[in-house]
């Protein structure tokens, strides 16, 4: 629900202006929007300019630690390392790694390799080798603003299919940006995000999906990817949220591992890739906070 608020009050969004000289244009399109039965983000979803500017210094930590990762993760190496390496640089950069006992999860970062969907655990048993695919998603905290994006690396000598899985899953996330437009919805991206996918022969994990970020680690909406055009939420400028399918090689069907009740697998065993970018939507597009 928008809150009612005299055209002389405060705007709610805190600027301290007026709220007809501030929000009210915005908010009288958003209930015209929904009179036409579509769904709206509310106020708590929409970030001020002072809020963005605090988020996007915690992204320059979350790229900082991706643009190493970019440089030094190599076969051989332990996923033990790699969470050490984005503990160590976040904190010595005045961060939080966002993962690190969120809701249990134990480690800095979740690293997922092969036909893990995402969630994996930067175990010390296990090592890269040549032939492995790896997400590593990071996310980070600073001074209560967060971030979060992932990127794919491929080690040593990977086989031509799943090089073209790592492939078009990161055209997948670009063909999502491109449909991030304000005033459209979310449904928008999602099926230019599955049509991209199964042109090629891939399909895309339904139950899991994007989120908005920024204030908290995640926010409302749920950004789903396997939606119709001109369906879900609006996308209002102000609105932040991830971009980030997860593509398979084979089915979309996954399952949690009952043990740690963290690790997402693809059923049928097949690889799995996933990119993630932050995005803002903006008065005339989008500007990507984190990659």
């Amino acid at each position: 629900m928008l809150l009612k608020i005299g055209r002389n009050d405060p705007c709610w969004c805190g600027s301290g202006r007026k709220y007809k000289a501030c929000h009210q244009a915005f908010d009288d399109k958003l209930d015209m929007i929904k009179r036409s039965h579509h769904k709206i983000p509310t106020h708590a979803m929409i970030k001020t300019p002072e809020q963005v500017e605090k988020i996007k210094e915690s992204a320059k930590i979350n790229i900082a630690v991706l643009d190493y990762l970019e440089k030094n993760v190599h076969e051989g190496m332990r996923l033990s390392e790699i969470d050490k390496i984005v503990y160590d640089m976040t904190t010595d950069m005045g961060g939080i790694p966002a993962p690190l006992n969120y809701e249990g999860f134990p480690y800095s970062v979740c690293t997922s390799i092969n036909d893990q969907v995402c969630h994996g655990f930067p175990r010390e048993e296990t090592i890269l080798e040549s032939g492995d695919i790896i997400n590593v998603d990071c996310s980070t905290i600073l001074n209560g603003y967060f971030s979060d994006s992932s990127r794919m690396f491929m080690i040593g000598d990977v086989h031509p299919e799943w090089e073209r899985l790592v492939k078009v899953a990161k055209e997948c996330c670009d063909k999502g940006l491109e449909a991030v437009k304000p005033w459209g919805f979310l449904g928008d991206i999602g099926q230019a995000v599955n049509d991209h996918a199964k042109a090629n022969g891939f399909s895309v994990v339904r139950d899991i999906g994007g989120h908005g970020v920024g204030l908290e680690f995640h926010e409302d909406p749920f950004v789903s990817y396997v939606t119709t055009q001109g369906t879900g939420c609006c996308m209002a400028p102000g609105m932040m949220f991830t971009i980030e399918p997860m593509v398979n090689m084979g089915e979309a069907d996954c399952f949690v591992d009952e043990e740690n009740n963290w690790e997402v697998y693809t059923d049928d065993g097949s690889p799995s890739a996933q990119w993630e970018y932050q995005v803002l939507v903006t008065e005339d597009g989008y500007e990507l906070i984190s990659w």
